[in-house]
């Protein structure tokens, strides 16, 4: 049975995609067999992945809007970083307002991931910049999230819409939803201000902080420009090593539970 992550913060240039691309080629290289869904309208998950998001038969808009397409056929088998992609671009746009005519549209992704559940240990959710349906319907679908934030000035008060909409899905929608870390990420260690909210995060989330840090990292910051994750740019970088930290981190928190 897979569990469903989605990879969520409606502030932009927290390292969402960075994340949600180079988890997903972490997951893949400890052989787990991993899905990147890009919810993004930007593409830039698919993009990282090596993927042209203007040259695809199939993409999350279909997988959202066409309840007769049959997912499999939207997959994109090992793409750049080893794991299946689910490609993303501005087609999505369209869903974001074509789901509020739809039925059941909080819950159309939740259903198209029916027939897979069974195919992939994980599944990431590489969700929008904004708390708008298509945000809704991977929370909906998800059983955990994972927020990547950078250790800035307001970053706490930047989470609080996420948080509520969070609750508000859990208690309405989506029953087992629960965080399953905060991610620090572009982390400058030598900058004061970087430590103290980092220890404002761990005061408010206290064990949902991922002990693993993403720092900042030129690595990190040219292998999209590749159209691959820094795991294969560059296997021995900082940030390379880090999501291989933060794989290892989540697997033995899901052998615990």
């Amino acid at each position: 049975m897979s569990r469903i992550v989605a990879i969520a913060n409606q502030k932009g240039g927290v390292g969402k995609t960075t994340t949600s691309v180079n988890i997903a080629a972490s997951m893949h290289a400890t052989r787990r067999k991993t899905l990147l869904v890009d919810l993004d309208p930007q593409g830039n998950a698919t993009v990282g992945s090596g993927i042209d998001k203007n040259a695809i038969s199939f993409s999350a808009f279909d997988v959202l809007m066409d309840e007769s397409l049959n997912i499999r056929d939207a997959i994109l088998r090992d793409v750049a970083g080893g794991y299946d992609l689910i490609a993303g671009n501005s087609d999505l746009t369209g869903a974001e307002i074509g789901l509020l005519e739809q039925t059941h549209r909080e819950t159309r992704l939740k259903c198209a991931f029916k027939p897979i559940l069974e195919d992939y240990e994980y599944v990431f959710i590489d969700c929008p910049p904004s708390l708008n349906m298509l945000t809704v319907n991977a929370l909906v679908a998800a059983d955990g999230l994972m927020i990547p934030t950078q250790c800035e000035y307001y970053a706490l008060e930047g989470l609080s819409a996420l948080l509520e909409t969070m609750k508000k899905i859990k208690r309405l929608l989506n029953p087992g939803l629960e965080i399953d870390g905060v991610l620090r990420t572009m982390f400058d260690s030598r900058n004061n201000l970087a430590r103290e909210v980092s220890g404002q995060l761990m005061a408010h989330f206290g064990e949902k902080v991922y002990r693993t840090i993403i720092p900042r990292n030129v690595r990190l910051a040219e292998a999209p420009s590749h159209g691959i994750p820094v795991l294969i740019y560059d296997s021995s970088s900082a940030g390379s090593l880090a999501y291989l930290s933060l794989a290892g981190e989540m697997l033995r928190s899901k052998n615990k539970a």
